[in-house]
């Protein structure tokens, strides 16, 4: 297969680390082009900062220090701001007037679609129409790369996402062990990613687990702050074995592929 140029926009630093890592260290790994673009700093996460420190600025750090473990290529941030989460999960009231859930989409499409013709790019990575988990940033990324792709000409869209199937059918099993946070409720999940009738890329990226783990480890920040465990903190403390098991594979949906198709890499069934 000849290299191509694969783009994954992600909301935040991080995102990148939690969804999308495995394949894109995979198609590095393969001498594919990787580039990796946020739309924010993620300046508005709940960290533990020392005095002087600007979390924005560090977190754009982590960012390039987890797309390096990963063998990106090259790094954009689009210079948006946070829009930060309500406390029920929902847009936030106070946010910054450069917020990325305000953008305009047309705008913003138009700034990604100028990297994915400067690139070439023959494939994007964005989240499905749910946004993953419902942050008001994330659905927005699928908005505005949509419309960037159309824009661009970019044929191949990937949702990145997650089986939310089996996901479900774990947090319930925990839950009979495990009393979660008060704030943490399971049937959100129900309509959060993707059920898995309609995802057509199952990518398996165990051997790619130990890239995987250390980006996420990049992001320091995001393991430490608020009033609970912190997700980040939780997930790397699994223990090897498990953690290639969990999180060896990675879901995308392909909208223009037909439902039930069952794909194992991002770069199948190119268009003819």
């Amino acid at each position: 297969m000849p290299p191509r140029t694969a783009v994954f926009f992600h909301a935040h630093p991080d995102d990148e680390a939690l969804l999308t890592a495995g394949t894109m260290a995979m198609l590095a790994a393969e001498g594919h082009r990787v580039v990796l673009v946020v739309a924010t700093a993620g300046e508005r996460g709940l960290a533990e900062m020392e005095p002087g420190e600007e979390l924005g600025r560090t977190r754009l750090k982590e960012l390039y220090e987890s797309a390096a473990l990963l063998g990106c290529a090259r790094v954009e941030c689009l210079g948006y701001g946070d829009s930060g989460l309500s406390p029920k999960g929902g847009v936030a009231e106070e946010r910054p007037d450069n917020a990325f859930i305000d953008a305009d989409t047309e705008e913003a499409a138009g700034r990604l679609a100028a990297i994915l013709r400067e690139e070439d790019a023959d494939l994007l990575s964005i989240y499905d129409p749910a946004g993953g988990y419902g942050h008001p940033d994330h659905v927005q990324v699928h908005r505005v790369g949509r419309r960037a792709a159309e824009l661009a000409g970019t044929e191949i869209v990937l949702e990145a996402t997650v089986n939310r199937d089996p996901l479900l059918r774990l947090l319930r099993l925990a839950g009979k062990v495990y009393r979660f946070p008060p704030e943490f409720d399971v049937r959100t999940f129900e309509s959060a990613y993707s059920p898995g009738e309609v995802i057509t890329h199952r990518v398996n990226v165990r051997r790619y687990a130990r890239q995987k783990r250390a980006a996420m480890s990049a992001h320091a920040s995001q393991a430490t702050g608020g009033d609970s465990d912190r997700t980040l903190a939780v997930l790397l403390k699994v223990p090897g074995p498990l953690y290639r098991l969990v999180f060896g594979t990675e879901w995308y949906v392909r909208r223009d592929l037909p439902p039930g198709t069952r794909l194992s890499h991002p770069l199948d069934r190119w268009p003819r």
